[in-house]
């Protein structure tokens, strides 16, 4: 059973808890992991891409010359799309490119990334992060003292507005609940700094 040390805001020691071996301590499934990142970024697509035809531009209702006699190829529009100013074939037009995924597979990948962060030593678990003040000072501070030195996600038991608004100036530092972790997130995090009681609740809705 996977285990890990749990330390207080200034970075001492303080204990050491057994995490739950369905969560923490599976294999990781690397197709899994991918296809959900494929998910994330493809239901972030904003698809607002649009041309116009040559139905929706504006103009070219009258025939530019006469069918036949001029010596010039027939026209029947100056929006044809062989024309300047002329509608684009094909054009593009605002899609959706978001699609649903199976839930025993959101959550197998969930359990496959917070598996790897344990078995690479890049979850810090914390007795219980709190701030007194809105400071991105002392939340600096405190990653420092944990060992924390690069991209992490901060994961509390429910939203918290001072850790929230300490913590959004830092980059590369993002905070989130336990109800709402995101495969993409905490793999784009080199290090998940976790609070106990935010752990009991992921283990009680993923084990």
């Amino acid at each position: 059973m996977p285990k890990a040390i749990v330390v207080n805001m200034a970075g001492t020691q303080v204990g050491e808890m057994e995490l739950s071996e369905a969560v923490f301590g599976i294999e990781p499934n690397q197709t899994v992991v991918h296809e959900v990142v494929k998910n994330h970024l493809a239901n972030c697509r904003q698809g607002t891409q649009s041309a116009l035809t040559r139905a929706e531009v504006s103009g070219g209702g009258i025939k530019p010359w006469r069918q036949k006699g001029t010596g010039h190829a027939r026209q029947g529009s100056t929006r044809a799309p062989q024309w300047t100013h002329g509608g684009i074939v094909f054009a593009p037009k605002p899609r959706d490119y978001s699609y649903v995924l199976n839930k025993k597979v959101k959550r197998l990948a969930l359990k496959s990334v917070l598996s790897a962060k344990v078995a690479e030593g890049q979850m810090v678990v914390i007795d219980s992060i709190k701030m007194d003040a809105i400071k991105t000072a002392d939340f600096r501070k405190f990653l420092t003292a944990v060992g924390v030195d690069g991209k992490a996600m901060v994961v509390t038991p429910a939203v918290d507005q001072t850790i929230v608004k300490s913590a959004r100036n830092i980059p590369g530092v993002v905070t989130t609940p336990a109800s709402i972790l995101s495969v993409y997130d905490i793999l784009n995090a080199k290090y998940l700094v976790v609070d106990k009681d935010a752990l009991a609740k992921i283990e009680e809705v993923y084990a």
